[in-house]
């Protein structure tokens, strides 16, 4: 079984559909999305739609959450985006209705062409609001427990790379809710945490690292639509099950690969630089991968 991580695409379109034809030349057997689809980017509609589709199943991010409920501990750029983000997500169908109501009234589509195409709007934003509404706080499979934050607190907890240094308490404290491995995103960096603790980045490993039996691990993919390691590159993983014969029993081994992948930065910063709404910064810092 393999299966593709993805995170923190934040509503950055070019980037995720930049990783979804990467992914697609990794044969893998399926997508996973580890929250914050929205938030920042300038466009949260299609990348909602994108993630239902293609991934088997997503988890519930502070930006997501969001949409539903009031944001918390963001920045005034982030709120401002937050609120910008619920209205898309809210009004979008009626954006579209408009659309459709000028084509009737210059006679561009006829009465059944209308009615159909109304229809389908409603149905496309109810599926949205209800794909939103019953995002995952949790999932599991196999030895892995997956959350946005941390095991601890599902949602809103960072776990940094600099904890495993300033903050080694705070690290065991969280590995005390992880029974043997743990998938996260939230930070936007990539990466493994060990139980030692410590934190190794892929190139530490040359982006592929073998998950021993005997360690607790927790890993990080890195951010789709807004990287924070200085790399502006959008970052997955891929998850692969390898089945080996140890002593006459079946051994199951886990190995992370961790991908970069180009994409047109520029076109999602010129889309933010256009919408009053965002913050120009959230589009600067694509550049530099912060």
């Amino acid at each position: 079984m393999r299966t593709a991580l993805v995170s923190d695409i934040h509503a950055n379109l070019a980037a995720f559909e930049a990783v979804l034809a990467h992914i697609a030349t990794k044969q893998v057997d399926r997508i996973v999305c580890l929250g914050d689809i929205v938030g920042y980017g300038p466009d949260p509609v299609e990348c909602v739609d994108l993630v239902a589709q293609r991934c088997e199943w997503s988890l519930m991010g502070n930006h997501d959450c969001a949409v539903l409920y009031e944001p918390t501990n963001f920045n005034e750029a982030a709120r401002r985006a937050a609120f910008w983000t619920r209205d898309q997500i809210n009004n979008h169908h009626l954006r579209l209705m408009g659309e459709l109501e000028a084509l009737r009234s210059t006679g561009e589509i006829g009465p059944d062409t209308f009615e159909r195409r109304s229809k389908e709007i409603e149905t496309d934003r109810q599926k949205r609001l209800e794909f939103i509404m019953t995002l995952a706080v949790r999932k599991s499979f196999g030895p892995f427990i997956c959350v946005h934050g941390t095991p601890r607190k599902c949602i809103n907890e960072y776990l940094f790379p600099d904890d495993t240094l300033s903050s080694p308490q705070k690290v065991s404290q969280i590995f005390a809710y992880v029974p043997r491995y743990c998938l996260v995103g939230h930070t936007h960096v990539p990466g493994v945490f060990t139980d030692e603790p410590d934190f190794y980045p892929p190139e530490d490993f040359d982006g592929v690292y073998v998950l021993r039996p005997e360690e607790k691990a927790i890993i990080n993919p890195g951010s789709v639509g807004q990287p924070r390691d200085g790399d502006p590159r959008a970052s997955y993983a891929v998850l692969e099950e390898i089945h080996e014969d140890s002593h006459g029993q079946d051994l199951a081994i886990y190995r992370i690969e961790f991908h970069r992948v180009e994409y047109d930065v520029r076109r999602t910063v010129e889309r933010i630089h256009a919408i009053p709404e965002l913050s120009n910064w959230l589009g600067d810092r694509l550049l530099e991968g912060r």
